[in-house]
């Protein structure tokens, strides 16, 4: 029997740990103070517990994420059949001194151990300050359009 939609515990399902181990970016979802819904593209690294995201401190999203810090995201591939990853939850923010030890893994993880090390650098020399957002999963679904399928195909 398989975790229903919803269920964090999804989170343990090998769809959810392959997306979760990607370099595929996920796309964070959020509402800006004027109502309208932006999405943005993000590097990310899985905690075990949270996905973690980092920015530049004055990323104008950290404005609309202290007025609704509830979002969404996923991380979905492109090969057939696709495999999606959707987590919707509540995010905190933190202003953390300098970068935090996830983002020169998280550079690493996308570019390579080399040149992620140089970008990790390169951000340093940028930025004396960045902001980690933290997202804890409420609720989790995957499609993998193999035994599961977006609600709209189910009989």
């Amino acid at each position: 029997m398989s975790t229903t939609q919803g269920s964090v515990a999804l989170l343990e399902d090998p769809v959810a740990k392959e997306l979760l181990g990607s370099q595929i970016p996920a796309r964070l979802a959020y509402i800006w103070p004027d109502g309208t819904p932006r999405v943005v593209p993000m590097w990310f690294h899985w905690n075990g517990a949270e996905l973690v995201i980092w920015t530049p401190p004055k990323a104008p999203k950290l404005k609309a994420l202290r007025v609704n810090s509830k979002v969404a995201l996923t991380i979905d591939d492109n090969t057939f059949p696709h495999k999606v990853l959707m987590v919707r939850g509540t995010v905190t923010l933190e202003d953390v001194e300098g970068i935090g030890p996830e983002y020169e893994r998280i550079a690493q993880r996308y570019l390579g151990e080399e040149q992620g090390t140089a970008w990790a650098q390169q951000v340093r020399q940028m930025f004396t300050r960045m902001a980690r957002i933290r997202l804890r999963p409420e609720w989790v679904g995957i499609l993998d359009f193999q035994s599961r399928f977006p609600s709209a195909l189910s009989s």
